[in-house]
């Protein structure tokens, strides 16, 4: 999601900090240290680093889970129906809870997001986020729990702010199932809501729906229960199959994660013969047209309908309803799968919804080819999407992302349509593929699915909204190696990862976002190369789709795929906040024929570097100059046989890494570099 989110990864558990306390293997960079008032002192920078999460069992020393990994499935059986007249989702779900962990659980721990527009709530008094009215949350009925052959009873339970608690009857052992039963409601808040949120247009209100059931809390080898609060950020949760109902007016459509069931029962003939021709187009078909539209707002409803979708292999689900939305789709050029068991095997769908005045030749009438492009550039590149669909959601701007379907703006156009829609739909590889932590961990999601924006943008129609700059590439010159320099000298920022349960102060865009995305940008062109890095890239998404790492795990797989011990790059870019600053000292010719340049290394993240050399006679060389050349001291001199005259020598001529001053760069034979 974009920075208006606030979103970051905000809060660290007592690890991280009990780690902090190892000195030089991570602790918080001093004042000195980023000032480059103190030498870098090759011990530091080359030093063994101490992960924060050891080798198990259950995650390997090489980054991949281990032989005994495990992870706890959620499936859900849900009924909801929108009550437009009182703005209320009333719903039912059953939820058949796989432990499949070691150990015994006496209690589990339900989210309920929809408790964060409470006036009391943490959030309205902790989190970025504020609302002009506020909801009573969320209504639980009632919860009851039920064995494998059915018997229910009633269970104690206590709501504490965004988790509910519920204590067993009898704990739930080690590979053993339960059944919950939970009754609840909610009063869905005004466009101001976020997440999930009700909003006017010109032919009626746009309900667009998410974190809207109860849904159950990660146990993991990390933490067990991870319960942090909801504040406004994003969330973290397990995987499962969600099949689920939609009950709204008759003039209503839904989109919705997932594969629709029913279409006979909510479609007109119609409308099914266009969804099929959208399977066979590489252009969008209009499913609902203007005109549709219209008179559905004007059709006065006194019947509802029931939609039908189910969702396999996901963390969650989300959905949009009105009467007011356009619908098109084309086909995605994927495999295709089944929707559901029993079902044909389709041609998957690219598809939007939005109000008509979204509609335009520059603004959501080009949705679809983007939504195309994104997911068939992703699934080529890195992984290939599992899902049947994928919706952009034209609505009041959300710009937030769940498992097949994104929440965008009807008034997005031009590249910033393009920009944010492959942003969100991005996110369906993280974290809604590889399972991070959002909650803790936000570069995880948010750097890296920047990182492949960026390149997505890049290749989408030769290029036409490249570079990307949507903010999150800020500020904007054109070159991020210099855009960073600003967020890497400003001591306002703290690292990526950081052992501040708050994080850091200033834009906590920058960091997650922005100087994430970079990090990997560097680890592809500047220290392993697009071949190496992309084959581990992908390998760490193959290994860890639907389960759950963390930054360790990535560190040590991209360790050991890549082939480098990459310690001095993790401390320096991600633990603190190290930046490279090179300098050329001394530029002179030997007795015998020799020009040797005197490189100065005065930052303490000393990045790979080129050297180019001009000569007098029009041609050029370079050296590139690999990091472990600091390891033994910061000076360092190249020597260069050559009978020809020097004119000028340039470290990082291309300004491929962010060198926090230029100033002494280069070298002319007409003056002497600034030192």
């Amino acid at each position: 999601m974009p920075s208006s989110r606030n979103t970051a990864f905000q809060y660290k558990s007592s690890k991280w900090i009990i780690l902090c306390v190892f000195g030089c293997l991570i602790s918080a960079p001093s004042l000195a240290e980023t000032s480059g008032a103190r030498e870098p002192d090759p011990s530091e920078i080359f030093a063994p680093l101490l992960l924060p999460d050891a080798p198990t069992v259950y995650r390997s020393g090489d980054g991949t889970p281990g032989p005994m990994a495990w992870k706890n499935q959620a499936d859900y059986r849900i009924h909801v129906q929108i009550l437009p007249e009182k703005h209320l989702l009333s719903g039912q779900e059953e939820v058949r809870y796989q432990n499949n962990s070691p150990s015994t659980l006496p209690v589990l721990w339900v989210q309920l997001d929809q408790n964060i527009y409470k006036p009391d709530s943490r959030a309205a008094f902790a989190s970025q986020w504020h609302f002009p009215d506020h909801t009573s949350g969320m209504t639980i009925k009632n919860i009851t729990v039920s064995d494998l052959k059915g018997k229910k009873q009633p269970v104690q339970f206590q709501i504490s702010d965004t988790r509910l608690q519920i204590v067993l009857p009898e704990a739930l052992k080690p590979h053993s199932k339960i059944r919950l039963q939970i009754n609840w409601d909610y009063t869905v808040p005004g466009p101001w809501g976020g997440r999930t949120a009700v909003s006017q247009s010109r032919n009626g209100e746009i309900y667009e729906i998410a974190q809207f059931y109860p849904r159950m809390a990660v146990f993991d080898d990390i933490r067990g229960w991870d319960t942090l609060p909801y504040l406004g950020d994003e969330f973290y949760l397990d995987y499962g199959n969600i099949d689920y109902d939609v009950t709204v007016p008759d003039n209503f459509i839904v989109a919705a994660s997932g594969a629709l069931l029913n279409p006979q029962a909510v479609l007109s003939p119609l409308e099914r013969a266009r969804l099929q021709a959208a399977r066979l187009s590489e252009k969008r078909v209009l499913i609902r047209t203007q005109s549709d539209a219209e008179n559905a707002a004007h059709h006065a409803s006194t019947k509802t309908r029931t939609w039908h979708f189910l969702m396999q292999n996901t963390r969650d689900v989300a959905f949009v309803t009105s009467p007011a939305l356009l619908w098109d789709a084309a086909r995605l050029d994927l495999p295709p799968i089944s929707p559901a068991p029993g079902h044909p095997v389709e041609a998957r769908l690219a598809m939007s919804v939005y109000p008509i005045e979204a509609a335009g030749p520059q603004a959501w009438d080009r949705s679809t080819e983007y939504v195309k492009h994104t997911i068939e550039y992703f699934s080529h590149e890195w992984y290939m999407y599992p899902w049947p669909n994928a919706v952009n959601v034209g609505g009041h701007g959300a710009a937030m992302e769940y498992p097949g379907i994104v929440f965008d703006g009807m008034k997005d156009r031009d590249a910033k349509l393009f920009w944010i829609t492959t942003h969100e739909l991005g996110h369906s590889w993280f974290p809604m593929i590889v399972g991070s932590n959002e909650r803790r961990n936000g570069f995880m999601d948010e750097g890296f699915n920047t990182f492949i924006d960026a390149l997505a943008s890049l290749h989408f129609n030769k290029g036409e909204f490249a570079p990307k700059h949507d903010g999150e590439y800020a500020p904007d010159t054109g070159k991020p190696a210099d855009d960073i320099v600003k967020i890497l000298m400003d001591p306002v920022y703290g690292p990526i990862i950081t052992p501040s349960p708050l994080g850091s102060k200033g834009d906590r865009h920058a960091i997650p976002y922005f100087k994430a995305a970079y990090g990997l940008e560097l680890l592809r062109s500047q220290i392993l190369g697009p071949e190496r890095f992309d084959r581990a890239f992908r390998h760490y998404i193959e290994v860890w789709a639907y389960r759950h790492p963390t930054p360790s795990d990535f560190f040590r797989l991209m360790n050991s795929d890549a082939g480098e011990d990459l310690s001095w790059f993790w401390r320096g870019w991600y633990f603190r906040t190290w930046f490279p600053d090179y300098a050329i000292e001394d530029v002179k010719y030997t007795s015998d024929a020799k020009l040797k340049i005197t490189i100065l290394n005065k930052g303490w993240l000393p990045l790979p570097v080129t050297v180019l050399e001009k000569w007098t006679d029009g041609t050029t060389t370079s050296v590139r100059i690999p990091t472990e050349v600091w390891s033994s001291g910061n000076r360092h001199t190249l020597e260069i046989p050559s009978s020809r005259s020097i004119a000028a020598v340039i470290i990082d001529p291309d300004h491929a890494i962010p060198d926090v001053n230029r100033s002494n760069n280069e070298f002319s034979a007409t003056g002497r570099p600034t030192q």
